[in-house]
C-alpha cells in the first residue's frame, strides 16, 4: 500500500506544477485556487455522502481543520501560483521537495522533537543544491529580483505546506481520516479565498478556454482529491518526515515536463543542484543506526 501511495503522489504531483501555470490567465489567482479546491471539496463531500461517512467535525477539531485549510489549500497555493510567474515550474517542485527538512524543523519548533544530525547535514547539502540550481537563472536574466521573488514565494509556500503536514498528523492521531478532514479543509480554504476576492473587489471571471478547464479538472480531482488524500494517508501511516520523502522524486517528473512544455534547458550546474537537493532530502529521511540527536531545550 505504501508503494502504491508513493507512486500515485509522485506521478500526479509531478505533473500538477505545469498545470498550475496553465491557470494563469484572465481569472485572478485567488479565484482559480478557489475553483480548484471548491470543486475538490464537492467531490470529496459526494464520496463521503455515498459512503455514509459525511458528518460534522467534532467541536474540538474545527480550529485545527480551519488552520490546516489555510495552510494546505489557501496560502501555500497563493505563493506557488504567483511563484510560477517568475521561475520555471520544475524549479518550484525542487524547492517544494525541501519540505522534508522543514517538517523536521517545524516538528522541533512546535512539537518539541529533537533534530537528528543527519537532518542538519541534509539541510546543508540541500541548501547548496538550491544555490547551484538557481545560479544559472540569476546569470541568465537581467532582472534577478524576479527570480529571487519566485524563490521566496516557493519557499513560503513550502513552509505553509509543512505546517499543514503537522496539523494533519495531529488530526489523524485523534482518529480523523484525511478524506474527511480534507473535505472540510478544502471547503474552508475555498470559502476564505472567495471572501477575500469579494472584499478586495476582484471581478469573478471564469476562464472558459479548454486548456484552463482541463488544467482545473486535473488539479481538482487527481491533483487535490487523489494526490492530497494519498499523501496525507502516508503522513498518518509513516509520519510527516518519512511521507515527505516522495517529494524527493517528483521534481524529476516536474523538471522533465518543464523541459518539454516550457523550454527549460538542463545545464551541468542545474543537474548538480537537483542531485544535491535530492541527496539532501535522502539524508534527512535516512535514519542512521546511531543517530546523534539535537535535543530540545
Amino acid at each position: 500500500m505504501n508503494i502504491l501511495l508513493y507512486g500515485a503522489v509522485v506521478l500526479i504531483w509531478g505533473t500538477t506544477w505545469f498545470a498550475i501555470k496553465l491557470q494563469l490567465g484572465i481569472s485572478p489567482v485567488a479565484l482559480s485556487i478557489a475553483w480548484r479546491f471548491g470543486l475538490a471539496a464537492l467531490v470529496l463531500i459526494v464520496i463521503l455522502a455515498w459512503r455514509k461517512q459525511l458528518k460534522p467535525l467534532p467541536r474540538n477539531a474545527w480550529g485545527l481543520v480551519a488552520i490546516q485549510g489555510l495552510c494546505l489549500f489557501c496560502v501555500n497555493f497563493l505563493c506557488f501560483y504567483n511563484a510560477s510567474r517568475y521561475i520555471p515550474t520544475g524549479f518550484e517542485a525542487v524547492v517544494f521537495s525541501t519540505s522534508t527538512l522543514w517538517n523536521a524543523i517545524n516538528a522541533r519548533v512546535f512539537m518539541g522533537r529533537g533534530i537528528a544530525s543527519n537532518v542538519i547535514t541534509g539541510g546543508m547539502v540541500g541548501l547548496m543544491g538550491l544555490v547551484a540550481l538557481f545560479s544559472p537563472e540569476f546569470s541568465a536574466h537581467h532582472d534577478g529580483m524576479k527570480t529571487l521573488l519566485g524563490l521566496g514565494l516557493a519557499l513560503a509556500g513550502t513552509l505553509c505546506f509543512s505546517a499543514g503536514n503537522l496539523l494533519s498528523a495531529r488530526l489523524q492521531s485523534q482518529g480523523l481520516k484525511p478524506l474527511y478532514t480534507n473535505a472540510w479543509g478544502m471547503l474552508f480554504g475555498a470559502l476564505v479565498l472567495l471572501l477575500a476576492s469579494m472584499l478586495s473587489g476582484q471581478q469573478f471571471v471564469f476562464d472558459t478556454r479548454p486548456v484552463y478547464i482541463g488544467a482545473l479538472l486535473w488539479l481538482a480531482i487527481p491533483g487535490s482529491v487523489i494526490g492530497f488524500t494519498a499523501y496525507l494517508m502516508l503522513v498518518g501511516r509513516l509520519g510527516a518526515e518519512r511521507a515527505a520523502y516522495c517529494t524527493v522524486l517528483f521534481p524529476l517528473v516536474a523538471l522533465n515536463v518543464s523541459a518539454v512544455m516550457e523550454g527549460y534547458r538542463w545545464t551541468p550546474l542545474a543537474i548538480s543542484g537537483v542531485l544535491l537537493v535530492m541527496a539532501g532530502n535522502w539524508l534527512v529521511f535516512r535514519k542512521p543506526r546511531a543517530a546523534r540527536v539535537l535535543a530540545p531545550g
